[in-house]
């Protein structure tokens, strides 16, 4: 998609005609921007608002500024921006120090990997650098928030292109069945008048459930049962083929098929190929409990999801980062000469502009000149002074803008985040001779990586899920440096309820395939990290921070796994409901942690 700048004028031509005589210096306007992608324009004013192409109240842009073009998804475009929702709010809105420009700034920094024009961004400090500026900042401020933080005339709603399958069925029309793939025939209800077209589509249910739904035009009773049906079918996706049979439309091939069907509404019900039951009656609870019934025993729910685990499932799974600041003049010193580069500085003045006065006075820094510099630094820093890099990178990284950009660092719609998958292979390469500040500020800095929801889907998939195991079992079996290990646990526990996540919401969708851009860990790598916690279970005999956390990741680790998967095969080997049942607990909270992880080892 082509990304655009629309560049607007507030003042009308004002600025340029009166601001030598009123503020001493000129100023060619009062620039407000917008980015425009797919015919739609995103700008900030009350909070991050849409609406189509040049419809907004500022009317025709002065100037139209190709930045270029971006591959990325939709879907993936829409989740950064919900981030950029915390710190573009209505109230956060300055004229001068947090604005429309500081937003265009950001979102193109995403898009194309840079940002708008400088003498767009700088302007009003070009501002405020004069007497006047200063003077009469309170009142240019008050004049032009009329207009800058005015609603939008004519919002619109960007949508994700790649909505699933069953919703886009569920809301067509029906159409004819004839070769209908299960994906056509799920999510909607069929509507049928041939015995071909029932036993198609009974064939296509033959490894799942169907239902049919015996109806009349003179059947006023069953009117109560039409929507229900409608929404249970959209609800079951594609575990069971919903058919609905108008007798006043159908053929007699159907009459002659089921001849004692002779009230109608009537149900029957097929699992996996063979009659289950059938009811009349148009009862909308008795129908739904009846649906549920039948998807049950077509697909049995997984015996975690019916234990009692409260303790280990009401635990915090918000990431843990590493957010302290270390001083950065004695980290630039350490560098030497790389230290000198221009986007040391650049990325140092950002630090300490968002710790002085929070991200909202922080615009972004040229994050692509930083992220060479980090591609760079692994042969241009020696080992032992790599680490003062990738903390600059830890650092920033706490900042969701700041992650979308490095989550989206790479070519094409997907790919690999280049200087992350740089970095963390480079180290991963040293292995446990890499120095020890160096391998615990790669710790630190994977476990900020899970702060961007942008990230996690790399992180649980190849390469950057390898590596990252690797280095976490590494830091795991290292007994000289305790810090290394709680690093690794934080990493772990972050990995592991990315994971749980994930399979939890497999577990309550209605699809047996999928989500679109959500994948688990790959299974050999689950093993990996399952076999290094229990051995970290094995190992340490009193109780402390480190059992607590090692144990909470098992028990995220192996919620709702695959019963008949490699990682319950691992467990079962290496006695896992043994060794968690030997741990002793203090605190009778930690006690039911405990027995709750080995419930779901014994299961």
């Amino acid at each position: 998609m082509d990304v655009q700048l629309y560049v607007y004028d507030l003042s009308q031509g004002l600025a340029r005609s009166m601001s030598r005589n009123f503020l001493g210096t000129q100023i060619d306007a009062v620039y407000h921007t917008s980015i425009v992608l797919d015919n739609i324009e995103y700008y900030f004013g009350q909070g991050i608002q849409t609406c189509r192409a040049g419809a907004t109240h500022h009317g025709r842009p002065m100037e139209t500024i190709k930045l270029g073009r971006t591959d990325l998804p939709i879907e993936i475009i829409l989740e950064y921006l919900e981030s950029l929702k915390e710190i573009y709010t209505h109230e956060s809105y300055d004229l001068f120090m947090h604005n429309c420009n500081n937003f265009s700034n950001d979102f193109a920094m995403f898009l194309v990997g840079k940002g708008i024009p400088e003498h767009i961004t700088s302007l009003p400090q070009t501002v405020l650098d004069t007497p006047f500026g200063q003077m009469l900042r309170p009142q240019i401020d008050a004049a032009m928030r009329p207009m800058t933080q005015a609603p939008t005339p004519q919002p619109v709603a960007p949508q994700a292109t790649s909505a699933n399958a069953s919703s886009r069925i569920s809301q067509a029309a029906p159409t004819a069945v004839n070769n209908t793939p299960l994906a056509a025939a799920t999510g909607h209800v069929n509507n049928v008048t041939a015995i071909a077209d029932v036993d198609r589509l009974l064939g296509l249910a033959k490894d799942r459930c169907a239902i049919i739904f015996f109806t009349s035009s003179t059947c006023a009773p069953c009117k109560l049962v039409y929507q229900p049906y409608d929404n249970l079918a959209a609800e079951a996706g594609d575990k069971c083929v919903f058919v609905k049979i108008d007798f006043s439309r159908a053929d007699r091939s159907i009459n002659t098929r089921y001849p004692n069907v002779r009230a109608t509404p009537t149900f029957i019900t097929y699992l996996r190929g063979e009659k289950q039951d059938e009811w009349s009656g148009a009862d909308p609870r008795q129908l739904r409990n009846n649906v549920e019934m039948l998807l049950n025993a077509a697909f049995p729910p997984h015996p975690h999801l019916t234990s009692s685990t409260p303790i280990l499932l009401r635990q915090s799974q918000r990431p843990i980062t590493f957010t302290k600041v270390p001083p950065l003049d004695k980290v630039v010193a350490k560098m030497g000469d790389p230290g000198k580069d221009p986007a040391v500085s650049s990325i140092v003045s950002f630090i300490d502009a968002r710790e002085r006065f929070g991200s909202i006075e922080a615009p972004l820094t040229k994050l692509p000149i930083f992220a060479e510099f980090l591609k760079k630094s692994t042969s241009t820093l020696p080992p032992e002074l790599l680490f003062t890099a990738l903390d600059l990178l830890r650092i920033t990284l706490t900042d969701v803008r700041v992650g979308g950009f490095f989550a989206e660092e790479h070519k094409g719609a997907t790919g690999t985040p280049a200087s992350v998958h740089h970095l963390l292979s480079h180290v991963d390469g040293l292995g446990a001779s890499a120095p020890y500040p160096l391998r615990l500020t790669t710790l630190h800095l994977a476990c900020n990586l899970f702060n961007t929801s942008l990230f996690i889907p790399h992180l649980l998939s190849t390469p950057l899920s390898s590596t990252l195991i690797s280095i976490l079992t590494t830091a795991l079996l290292d007994e000289k440096h305790p810090a290394l290990k709680i690093s690794a646990l934080s990493l772990a526990m972050n990995i592991a309820s990315s994971n749980h996540k994930i399979r939890m919401k497999k577990h309550s969708t209605t699809s047996t395939h999928s989500l679109p851009g959500e994948t688990e860990l790959p299974e050999s790598e689950q093993v990996e990290l399952l076999a290094s916690l229990l051995e970290t279970l094995d190992m340490d005999e009193q109780w402390s921070d480190n059992k607590k956390m090692a144990l909470i990741s098992t028990g995220w680790l192996v919620y709702g796994a695959d019963m008949e998967g490699e990682l319950k095969d691992l467990w079962k080997v290496m006695d896992a409901a043994g060794t968690v049942g030997k741990i002793q607990a203090k605190a009778a909270e930690d006690r039911l942690l405990v027995k709750e992880v080995k419930s779901l080892l014994d299961a």
